[in-house]
C-alpha cells in the first residue's frame, strides 16, 4: 500500500468508530475508503465488515448490565440472526464483482435514504405506539440479518425500527440487543468471507486498529458536535459514494 492509501484507511476507521459511537454509518466511510484505494467492491465489503466488528463488540460489553436483564428474549433474535447473516454472506458470494458492483449504488442511496430517515422511523413508531406480535418481529429480524450478512450499511436503523415494534421504547434496552445482533451478524458474515478467501488483510489490520482507536478516544471529540452535523457527513459520504459508482460505472 502507498502512504497515501495508508493514511486514508487509518483517517477513515477512526472517523468511522468515533462517528459509529454518536450516530452509526460507520460503514459508509469505511466501504467508501476501501473502494477508493482499489479493492474491489466484493473485496471492500467483506473487509469493511471485520473493520467494524471491534466496535460491534465494545458496545455490547458498554450493554452487559442491559443484556443481563434481557435475558432468554433475545435468544430468538440471536438464532435468527445467525442464519440470515450466514445467508446473506453466502449471497454475496454467489455473486462477481461486476454483478455486485451494478447493485451497489441501489444499496447505498436505499441506505443512505434510510440512514436519513432514521430519526423520523423511530419518532413514527413511538407517535404511533405500533406493536407487533414477536413472531413478527423474528421474521423482520431475519430479513434485516440477511441484508446485513450481504451488505449492511443502514443496518442498525432497520434493527432499532423492527426491535422497537415489541421489544418496548427503551433506547439503551434497543441498542443493547441491536449490538449484540450485530455482532452475531458480523462474526457469521466474516467466517463466511475468510473461508471465501474475498477478505484483504493488509487493509483490514490497519483500519481495525484506528476503528477500534476512534471509538475510544474519538467519542468525546466526535460528541462536540450536534448529532445533526454528524448525521449529515455521514449523509454526504453515503450519497458521495453513490454518484462515484454511477459516474465510474
Amino acid at each position: 500500500m502507498l502512504f497515501f492509501e495508508i493514511a486514508l484507511l487509518l483517517l477513515a476507521g477512526f472517523v468511522s468508530g468515533a462517528v459509529n459511537a454518536v450516530a452509526g454509518g460507520g460503514t459508509f466511510l469505511t466501504f467508501g475508503a476501501l473502494t477508493l484505494v482499489g479493492l474491489p467492491p466484493i473485496t471492500a465489503n467483506a473487509t469493511s465488515s471485520i473493520a467494524q466488528l471491534p466496535g460491534y463488540v465494545t458496545s455490547t460489553l458498554a450493554y452487559t448490565r442491559e443484556l443481563k436483564v434481557i435475558g432468554r428474549t433475545a435468544l430468538p433474535f440471536l438464532l435468527v440472526s445467525a442464519i440470515g447473516g450466514l445467508l446473506g454472506a453466502l449471497l454475496l458470494l454467489a455473486l462477481d464483482n461486476p454483478q455486485f458492483r451494478a447493485m451497489v449504488p441501489w444499496l447505498l442511496i436505499a441506505a443512505t435514504g434510510l440512514f436519513a430517515a432514521g430519526p423520523r422511523i423511530a419518532r413514527a413508531l413511538r407517535a404511533r405506539q405500533l406493536h407487533a406480535p414477536r413472531p413478527l418481529a423474528w421474521v423482520i429480524q431475519f430479513v434485516v440479518a440477511i441484508y446485513g450478512g450481504f451488505f449492511g450499511a443502514g443496518m442498525g436503523i432497520m434493527m432499532l425500527a423492527s426491535l422497537g415494534l415489541t421489544e418496548g421504547e427503551d433506547f439503551h434496552r434497543l441498542n443493547a440487543i441491536k449490538t449484540l445482533l450485530s455482532v452475531v451478524i458480523a462474526i457469521i458474515a466474516i467466517a463466511v468471507f475468510v473461508k471465501g478467501g474475498v477478505i484483504a488483510w493488509s487493509e483490514a489490520a490497519v483500519m481495525i486498529a484506528a476503528t477500534a482507536l476512534g471509538g475510544y478516544s474519538g467519542v468525546a471529540a466526535a460528541r462536540r458536535f450536534p448529532q445533526s452535523y454528524v448525521r449529515g457527513f455521514v449523509i454526504a459520504v453515503g450519497l458521495f459514494l453513490t454518484v462515484y459508482y454511477v459516474v465510474t460505472g
